[in-house]
């Protein structure tokens, strides 16, 4: 096959949110975009576009995630460079960044552009269990970007990125259980918790058809990196 000499910069975003179903836990997903034009029309693919010649690669993700999904996160965090020589029919780099958003953050921004009358066309949000074929590599994207977050949980507030402020233990260990992958003992995810000093206790409650439950922020003065990391697959709690 023929490719151009020229190589071309592209830039990629993936979203990660805790979506609440109707019924059950949540679940991890993603925001994605269907393909209008070729290669790969009809096919699904991340967020991104062109990086051009007037602005930095944080910026043009920036840019392209907001004309493509309405998504504005207050920080995109870079993620990888991929650039396999056959990834794509012409020579493309793509560089791509990675963000995490609270659900109310999603719905809010989308409603904000259903408002406005501009809200983005062929975007859909899937749990990361049960993607559509993805154009290009962009399923080793989401691959690699589901192995970092999984990762970073054992060391990092990561999983606090998908809370409100305030939480309960129960809300915290769902996400903790939605990012990977997996049931956590309720009783053990407790006492890790309040023995890790990375939350502080507050005196409300969430109240609902349960019994109430006392709700938690994190601790501003518990330096996790000071800590040591922990192994997600044994403790996956701080």
């Amino acid at each position: 096959m023929t490719r151009s000499a020229q190589i071309r910069v592209a830039v990629s975003t993936v979203i990660f949110t805790l979506r609440l179903p109707d019924e059950g836990s949540p679940v991890l997903a993603l925001p994605l975009v269907r393909r209008t034009r070729e290669p790969f029309a009809g096919r699904w693919a991340l967020p991104g576009g062109w990086l051009s010649a007037s602005e930095s690669p944080v910026d043009a993700a920036a840019r392209t995630l907001a004309e493509t999904s309405g998504l504005s996160p207050t920080y995109l965090e870079q993620l990888y460079a991929f650039g396999a020589v056959d990834r794509s029919p012409t020579r493309v780099v793509s560089i791509v960044y990675w963000a995490l958003l609270r659900q109310d953050d999603v719905q809010a921004q989308s409603a904000a552009h259903r408002a406005s009358g501009h809200a983005p066309e062929n975007v859909e949000w899937f749990d990361v269990d049960a993607l559509p074929d993805l154009a290009f590599d962009h399923l080793d994207i989401v691959e690699y970007a589901l192995w970092r977050l999984r990762n970073k949980i054992g060391y990092s507030r990561v999983a606090h990125g998908f809370l409100p402020q305030e939480f309960t233990l129960a809300e915290l260990r769902e996400a903790y259980e939605a990012i990977l992958g997996r049931h956590l003992d309720p009783a053990n995810f407790r006492r890790q918790v309040e023995t890790s000093g990375s939350l502080t206790a507050t005196d409300r409650f969430r109240t609902g058809s349960h019994r109430p439950a006392r709700l938690y922020r994190h601790n501003t003065d518990v330096e996790l990196a000071d800590r040591g990391p922990l192994d997600p697959e044994e403790t996956s709690i701080r």
